[in-house]
């Protein structure tokens, strides 16, 4: 084996065990048993909203914030997109909760994606449930128009 060959070599079996680890993610799952087979990005979702208002789709998200009060509902977004969009995401029929600490943890969620509008009486429970001042919740005085997720089935990030 030539000096170059070796090199090359080494390379490959480095990139292989390098690639092979990073698909490797461990989970816990969480609602209907899911895979990771299939999982779109967060911006391709946003993309396919753009053509038709409900889809239903397998993505990959960062969580930003969870209910504190059971985890029953997260809200997430693109990890490398700071100022897009983030998406309201529930659990079918509330069948499943989702543990309170993921905060900046990743998901891969499997369901429904659509624009809905919600009212100042379920945005005032939601900022309740995730633990904001009486002030911040007196401050919600109008419905809201956003993405909402409603997910059978959910990988978190060990």
């Amino acid at each position: 084996m030539t000096k170059g060959s070796y090199i090359i070599s080494c390379l490959l079996l480095f990139f292989s065990l390098h690639a092979q680890g990073q698909s490797d993610k461990a989970y816990d799952s969480f609602g209907e048993e899911i895979s990771v087979d299939g999982t779109i990005t967060y911006n391709d979702m946003l993309d396919q909203l753009q053509v038709s208002d409900t889809i239903m789709t397998k993505v990959r998200a960062q969580v930003n914030s969870v209910c504190q009060m059971a985890g029953c509902w997260m809200n997430v977004s693109d990890a490398d997109l700071v100022a897009a969009e983030s998406t309201f995401v529930r659990f079918k029929d509330y069948g499943f909760f989702v543990p309170k600490d993921i905060s900046g943890k990743e998901v891969i969620m499997e369901g429904k994606a659509f624009r809905s509008y919600t009212s100042v009486e379920d945005l005032r429970h939601y900022a309740e449930d995730e633990g904001k001042s009486a002030e911040e919740v007196a401050k919600i005085t109008e419905p809201k128009e956003e993405l909402v997720f409603m997910a059978t089935g959910v990988l978190v990030e060990k």
